[in-house]
């Protein structure tokens, strides 16, 4: 009996129809295509779940094995190159001191009368410096951060040389606020100021800071003295006269012939080596000293700036260096290394020679004028650093007055 339209089908009734529709060829029967609820129902219930954010890209092994060499190269070169030059710098003093006949020691006039400061004056080169300035007549002040070092040194320089004209004042090359102070002390003293000697230092030290946050090689090797000497030249300017020029005398070294000079990183951020930070900071020295000079002469000035190079000398500055170095400096010292009073006698040649009247510019080795490293000429570098440098500092910057 035919069903009436819109009448409801019997349960079962769709599934009797389904399992008799067979397909041709005796295979199963279809099952039965969901309706769009059903699709709806099975899409919301079987939802994909959510990708995770992809990670970022791990790098290549062969990516990461070239920045690990390229840290290792860039750490091994200025090592290399320091070590080297200061091989040449032995062989040089071993020959000298093998000649036959070696040149009498200079005599220098009497310095009554006239004052000097020499920064880490209380041990190696800088002491003997202090004792021999003292011995000429020259009232000397020590500039150290010592209190203990610096008063030893006094009492047994005075016992040497019988004179009482040596004294020492406090003075942190690492610190911007100590120099400061130290000059405020010096100032009201009253007295005149006819010899800066810019002789402390630091050597291959480990990576740190200074109080002011720069590189230790840098900070107080080259920007403590930039400072100090900055401050002290008004009191240089007025003590030094037309027959009797006011000195500065800054110590670098060898090793700025194997340096290089990273005006955009001077505080070696990119890629720290002790060697490479220390050979920069006596670059640097010798740049500073060169423009001074030029300013110094297109003011006018009765004031004379020079570089000396000291050798290679047995002090306690390699107390930094590894092991087996300082094994080989132990057993070969007396032989290969200068001693202390060699090393300070160029600086004393600067201080007090007549022959160093009225002359500046020059780099001295071994009591004679000799040429520096080729970018140590470069104007340009050495205007860009000194600007630089006064940024660093907080001082005004003279040189953009003078042409």
């Amino acid at each position: 009996m035919p069903r009436r339209a819109g009448a409801a089908a019997r349960p079962g009734a769709a599934v009797t129809a389904a399992a008799l529709s067979l397909p041709l060829g005796g295979g199963r029967a279809a099952p039965p295509r969901p309706g769009p609820a059903a699709v709806a129902s099975h899409r919301a219930t079987h939802r994909p779940a959510a990708r995770p954010a992809p990670s970022p890209p791990r790098p290549e092994p062969a990516a990461a094995g070239r920045e690990a060499a390229m840290s290792l190269l860039s750490a091994l070169v200025p090592l290399l190159r320091v070590y080297c030059i200061g091989l040449l710098v032995i062989l040089h003093q071993l020959r000298r001191r093998l000649r036959p006949r070696c040149p009498p020691a200079p005599v220098f006039p009497t310095q009554n009368g006239k004052v000097a400061i020499v920064t880490g004056g209380a041990k190696g080169i800088g002491y003997q410096t202090v004792k021999h300035l003292a011995r000429l007549g020259m009232h000397v002040i020590i500039a150290g951060n010592s209190e203990s070092e610096g008063q030893a040194a006094v009492r047994k320089i005075q016992e040497e040389t019988l004179t009482g004209k040596v004294e020492f004042l406090y003075c942190d090359l690492a610190s911007m606020k100590s120099i400061r102070q130290f000059v405020q002390r010096f100032r009201a003293k009253s007295c005149p100021l006819h010899v800066l000697v810019n002789n402390a230092g630091v050597m291959l030290v480990p990576e740190r800071k200074t109080e002011d946050g720069f590189e230790e090689h840098f900070g107080l090797n080259y920007l403590g003295h930039f400072l100090l000497t900055n401050l002290l030249l008004d009191t240089l300017k007025q003590s030094g006269t037309h027959s009797h020029n006011a000195r500065i005398i800054t110590v670098s070294s060898a090793t700025h012939y194997v340096a290089k000079l990273h005006l955009s990183d001077l505080q070696s951020r990119c890629s720290y080596s002790p060697h490479g930070a220390y050979a920069q900071s006596k670059l640097a020295l010798v740049l500073f000293t060169y423009q001074l000079q030029h300013l110094l002469t297109a003011d006018g000035s009765h004031v004379t700036a020079n570089v000396v190079d000291p050798g290679v000398v047995n002090t306690e500055l390699y107390k930094h260096v590894f092991w087996v170095v300082k094994v080989v400096k132990w057993m070969t010292a007396w032989l290969f290394f200068k001693t202390p009073e060699e090393g300070a006698s160029t600086t004393i040649y600067a201080a007090a020679s007549p022959e160093m009247e009225g002359v500046g510019g020059c780099y001295l080795y071994n009591e004679e004028r000799t040429k520096s490293a080729d970018v140590a000429y470069d104007e340009e570098l050495q205007r860009r650093l000194w600007t630089e440098s006064c940024k660093m500092v907080g001082i005004s910057d003279e040189s953009s007055r003078i042409p």
